[in-house]
């Protein structure tokens, strides 16, 4: 395991703990726990327990630190949590989410579970142009986020082995609410977000809590292209034996999707093309035409090519958690959503150069007038969403057998179950444009048509992408869970078996036209068994050691279906690849007067299977990722900081080779202060850097980088308060990926400020 020379593990662990123990002779112990190692977790464990108690690596941020922080979207808050990569520079959605060195072989969170209130919002996280991030805004009705790194996540949850990203929702416990307003600095973004909960009944409450907003955003687009907003809300039945609680969300939302834009890239090193900016460039412009595509029954459909990522969900679900007879507990969770929507990304097909002699400005006020500047042709990723739909139910039942020793046998026993809807229509079109960030044209010349078109549906790279898919996965998992707990020991076991069955087609269309003799049947059955064994041993109240060995499994969707590595998918199981997780883990958490800290060393080692739409590449590959990761918290007085670090060592295994753009160095740190009615602070976030695109002719090096987001807010009385966030404040240009078959890179967004007004009731 190799690290950079100046910060080894040992000394690492080393450090931390030294630190507690001077910082604990210094200071008198104090409420200042600010890890909240007390707290009771209820992401993947079975009837919920305190982070002291658990084996696992978990994570716990409240909604105030999480806006404090300034995200752009939901993944953008994950990059406050050790061992969380999280590339979230995709604008609205579409990031890529993974933990430990787990590999992002083609995007999304194939190896982390997204969920909203202990219910995964997709089966899947990696369906390409369809990722659960982009179901998922933060906004006043969330309370918390609960992140699990590893632990029981293999066996208490489907298609989750690295981990569990838990948002939670208010439920009325407070009576009262918030109305709040925000507006962009310089940029034209206006944003209200509200929430309000109370009581119906003596034992009945509600919480209603979402938000509005439209406007432009900070990156150069067009004039509304973040519209729509969500409302959710609750209604809690207390019982003599529980709750029984129902919920709702409807979300309708447009925000635009930030692509990789055209870069220069010279022997390994990235940089950016003059009137190119990567962290204000969107190449939405309000001189596109109308982008036509193929629908599913060979009818074309035209559409806005600036509205971006736009998504519908439209869910209802049942809670209830019941104490029954003999001390049997039962917890019962429900969902079923509809979920829709388009994605429309522009994303490079080839390098700038000049553009041709001959060569027009076909759209713009310049339209008919020559063009002499620099060009490239962008491919618009026009996917319609279809049916992203699902519906789920996991129930358990658990009861905790007291032994003749003092010591406590849990035991749990569930069934998850859930049909996920996988459909989506794939149309890539490609047009010549102007080589600029603000308000691109098209271009015409002897290569394209008059509105500068140079490639239209299945001409597109070969005739690869112009997709219909209609896939119906139906998962039945039951799963058991028995823990034994005497003084210092809490020891775990757990299973789980998932069934999963999967039915419908797919096909590729053929000279702009989806023939039903192409269409391809989907109809197999695959299974596997995850298992997670673990143990705590509490030494006292502030100091605990745990280990943890877990196998689980990713199941593929979409990924396999197309191009050279695609399988037989119509009774083919056998041949229809898995991609399988090992994790073995240990650590130690500690309260040492001011300092909370919680230390983790883990191995992953990861078997997958993969397919690159915008490389058109197959990869099946074997990772092996070791490292630490820190998260450690310090209180005194007004002031309080929390911060991660995390070492990965990741390996490709046939190669040796370090696996794309991943770093091996990552920090966090969040301090804080208040005087008065004032509180300031800053959300920091910095990364080493990473290979990308090794072993093509554009491999490059993304530069290590630091981003620096701060905060201020001021009470102006006991009701009222006005806040001001920046995000990069230092404009930073940090790369989070490149592509292997052209000079292009995305980076995070450049400099931006919002002032708001805040009131309490």
């Amino acid at each position: 395991m190799k690290f950079p020379q100046s910060v080894a593990p040992t000394q690492v662990a080393v450090a931390v703990a030294l630190t507690a123990l001077h910082m604990g002779a210094a200071f008198a112990q104090a409420n200042n726990d600010t890890l909240k190692l007390d707290e009771v977790v209820v992401t993947g464990t079975a009837t919920g327990a305190s982070k002291m108690k658990q084996s696992s690596s978990i994570s716990t941020v409240g909604v105030e630190q999480i806006l404090q922080s300034q995200p752009t979207n939901a993944s953008d808050i994950l990059r406050s949590i050790p061992g969380i990569r999280a590339e979230s520079s995709g604008g609205g959605g579409n990031a890529n989410v993974t933990v430990r060195g787990l590999p992002i072989s083609a995007g999304g969170s194939r190896y982390v579970q997204f969920q909203e209130d202990g219910l995964p919002v997709m089966l899947f996280g990696d369906v390409a142009f369809s990722t659960p991030d982009m179901f998922l805004r933060a906004d006043n009705s969330l309370e918390r986020l609960e992140v699990v790194r590893g632990g029981a996540a293999s066996t208490l949850a489907t298609n989750a082995p690295g981990g569990i990203i838990n948002f939670i929702s208010k439920t009325g416990d407070e009576p009262g609410g918030s109305i709040g307003l925000t507006t962009g600095i310089g940029y034209n973004q206006k944003r209200l977000d509200f929430d309000y909960s109370g009581k119906l009944g003596e034992k009945t409450r509600f919480f209603i809590g979402g938000f509005t907003h439209n406007g432009e955003g900070p990156r150069n687009a067009t004039g509304n292209s973040n519209q729509g907003g969500q409302i959710k809300g609750n209604i809690t039945q207390e019982l003599d034996n529980g709750f029984v609680r129902f919920n709702f969300k409807a979300l309708d939302d447009q925000s635009p999707l930030f692509m990789p834009v055209p870069v220069k890239i010279a022997k390994g090193t990235v940089s950016e093309l003059p009137g190119i900016d990567p962290r204000m460039a969107s190449m939405y412009s309000p001189y596109w035409v109308k982008d036509f595509t193929l629908a599913k029954n060979n009818t074309m459909v035209g559409t806005d090519v600036n509205d971006g990522l736009r998504v519908k969900q439209n869910s209802f679900g049942v809670e209830a958690d019941l104490k029954l007879a003999d001390g049997w507990k039962l917890s019962e969770k429900f969902r079923h959503a509809s979920m829709s929507g388009r994605f429309v990304g522009l994303f490079p097909a080839d390098d700038v150069t000049a553009a041709p002699a001959g060569t027009k400005y076909a759209t713009g006020p310049n339209a008919g007038k020559a063009y002499t500047g620099n060009a490239f042709t962008n491919t618009v990723f026009n996917t319609s969403m279809d049916d992203m739909g699902s519906t789920t139910n996991d129930i358990k039942l658990s009861k905790t057998f007291a032994q003749a020793d003092g010591a406590k046998l849990n035991t749990t026993f569930g069934l998850f179950m859930n049909v996920q809807k996988v459909g989506l229509t794939w149309n890539f079109n490609q047009y010549l444009m102007q080589a600029t960030d603000k308000n691109p044209a098209l271009l015409s010349n002897s290569t394209t048509n008059s509105y500068g078109a140079t490639a239209l549906g299945s001409d597109v790279w070969g005739g690869c992408c112009t997709r219909a898919i209609d896939a119906t996965y139906n998962t039945t998992s039951p799963y058991a869970v028995i823990g034994w707990e005497k003084g210092a020991w809490t020891l775990d076991g757990s299973i789980r078996r998932d069934n999963q069955v999967a039915t419908g087609s797919y096909n590729q269309a053929v000279a702009n036209q989806f023939k039903p003799g192409n269409a391809q049947a989907i109809n197999y059955t695959k299974e596997h068994t995850s298992y997670s064994f673990g143990g705590n041993y509490q030494l006292n109240k502030d100091l605990a050691l745990f280990a943890r060995l877990s196998e689980g499994v990713a199941f593929n969707a979409d990924r396999i279906m197309f191009g050279s590595a695609a399988v037989p998918m119509a009774g083919g199981a056998g041949v229809v690849p898995i991609n399988t997780v090992q994790q073995l883990e240990g650590g130690v958490k500690m309260r040492s007067g001011n300092l909370s800290t919680f230390v983790t060393v883990f191995q992953a080692k990861t078997d997958e299977s993969n397919y690159d739409a915008t490389t058109q590449k197959s990869t099946a590959n074997k990772y092996d990722a070791k490292g630490i990761e820190i998260e450690a918290g310090y209180k005194m007085g007004a002031f309080r900081i929390n911060g991660g670090l995390t070492l990965t060592d990741a390996k490709i295994v046939s190669s040796g080779l370090t696996p794309n753009r991943q770093a091996k160095v990552v920090y966090q740190l969040s301090p804080t202060y208040s005087t008065g009615a004032l509180t300031v602070g800053a959300a920091i976030v910095g990364s080493s850097s990473a290979k990308d695109a090794q072993g093509s002719s554009y491999e490059a090096t993304l530069p290590a980088y630091t981003v620096v987001n701060g905060f201020a807010n001021y009470a102006i009385s006991k009701d009222l308060t006005a806040t001001f966030g920046v995000y990069n404040l230092t404009n930073t240009i940090g790369y989070t990926e490149i592509n292997d078959g052209r000079m292009a890179a995305r980076s995070i967004n450049g400099r931006s400020a919002k002032v708001g007004l805040k009131y309490n009731f």
